[in-house]
């Protein structure tokens, strides 16, 4: 089992930018709720033995319902998240007995296996991955006032995705350094990069969206109807 391979999906956030009473996560995407999507991927993929889902304490009942009426059998467990991302990763971590784990957003249904594999090949490869995206758009850095600063080259800027994938052992160890120091990342490579463990891109596609927008969820109806079709 050297290889063996987890993921922790996250879906402990409550945004509010979609503007809708349910959380992002629990909307319907033709029909199915956004998480039972993003947890079918990892459910279907082979290499994938264990699944940890980390949600808001008062969704808890009705994600079980779903891991059992949509038999996503890989699901060890549904646990209540923490107050700060990082806190309910690091909870859903605990809960993992595999070699490796892939940390992925609850709200990206449309990750494809090939990904999967990639990042996985690559962190066995490197130490870690995330997947990730040349950014297209120049970007500009400006102070609290609007003013440009400065105008980073485009060509050496990514942006990044989910899943990111580590040895567990690492990850874990990253994130109690990072709790010990009182240290909160923007994301679970940015703990990793602080331990020195070496990072690599994978790079992804532009369709891999976090559905956080009423215009993310007519994109997602619309890509989910062409792979449906195709």
């Amino acid at each position: 089992m050297s290889n063996s391979v987890g993921a922790v999906i996250v879906a402990a956030g409550r945004g509010t930018r979609m503007g809708t009473a349910e959380s992002k996560q629990y909307l319907l995407l033709q029909g199915k709720p956004i998480i039972v999507h993003t947890l079918e991927v990892f459910q279907q993929h082979e290499l994938i033995s264990e699944i940890v889902l980390v949600t808001g304490q008062e969704d808890i009942e009705r994600c079980r319902e779903w891991v059992e009426a949509y038999k996503l059998d890989k699901v060890k467990a549904v646990v209540p998240g923490g107050s700060e991302r990082q806190h309910s990763v690091h909870l859903g971590l605990k809960q993992l007995d595999t070699n490796w784990v892939m940390v992925h957003d609850g709200v990206r249904p449309f990750v494809q296996e090939s990904e999967i594999d990639a990042c996985y090949e690559r962190a066995r490869a490197i130490g870690a991955s995330v997947l990730a995206v040349p950014v297209k758009d120049t970007i500009k850095q400006v102070d609290g006032n609007g003013k440009v600063l400065s105008t980073p080259d485009r060509r050496s800027l990514w942006a990044i995705q989910t899943p990111q994938t580590f040895r567990l052992s690492d990850l874990l160890a990253a994130y109690a350094a990072a709790e010990q120091e009182g240290f909160i990342g923007t994301d679970d490579s940015s703990l990793a990069e602080r331990s020195g463990i070496p990072v690599s891109v994978v790079e992804g596609s532009y369709r891999n969206i976090k559905i956080t927008t009423p215009e993310d969820l007519d994109f997602a109806e619309f890509t989910e109807r062409n792979r449906g079709e195709g």
